[in-house]
């Protein structure tokens, strides 16, 4: 399994179960990167996207203790044995957890690569994504090129490797 996130410059994911920006060339780079592939997400991360509606070409599952939770369109699992066990036959590489901040504390354990959008600004968040560089279990990989927002913030993807797996 791959994580796959944007971070501000403390590791921050999000506020109010909302991404607190917006940089088309990271949803192109996640897009790209999840494309015909499994995408794996809590159900707050599910009810934040437009229309609460799974995303085009992928294999959504949704990890939810809410039982009586469905979604047309999408597989809803109860717990981390049962998305285990049904992503086992799945190609590692094809499997990306997508969020929010409990997943990426669940599977950050389970998973070989991150791919981490740190982007050099602080913004007001309340939930954070663990940071990867105080691990000794991640090590980056391969960093890319620098670009910019719109806006002129710069931000950068860096792939980690998990050297326990």
């Amino acid at each position: 399994m791959n994580i796959i996130v944007a971070v501000d410059k403390n590791w921050g994911i999000g506020d109010k179960d909302n991404m607190p920006w917006s940089i088309p060339e990271d949803m192109k780079f996640f897009k790209d990167m999840t494309i015909n592939k499994t995408v794996v997400m809590g159900r707050i991360t599910f009810l934040s996207f437009p229309k609460q509606l799974p995303l085009k070409n992928r294999q959504n599952i949704i990890l939810t203790r809410d039982e009586n939770f469905s979604v047309e369109g999408a597989i809803v699992v109860n717990g981390v044995k049962s998305l285990i066990e049904f992503v086992k036959d799945i190609n590692e590489d094809d499997v990306f957890i997508i969020g929010g901040q409990s997943i990426y504390q669940t599977f950050e354990k389970y998973c070989k690569k991150a791919y981490i959008t740190k982007i050099d600004y602080e913004y007001e968040v309340d939930t954070y994504f663990p940071n990867l560089d105080l691990l000794d279990h991640w090590e980056i990989s391969k960093i890319h090129d620098i670009k910019h927002t719109k806006d002129g913030i710069p931000f950068t993807v860096y792939e980690y490797i998990n050297t326990q797996i």
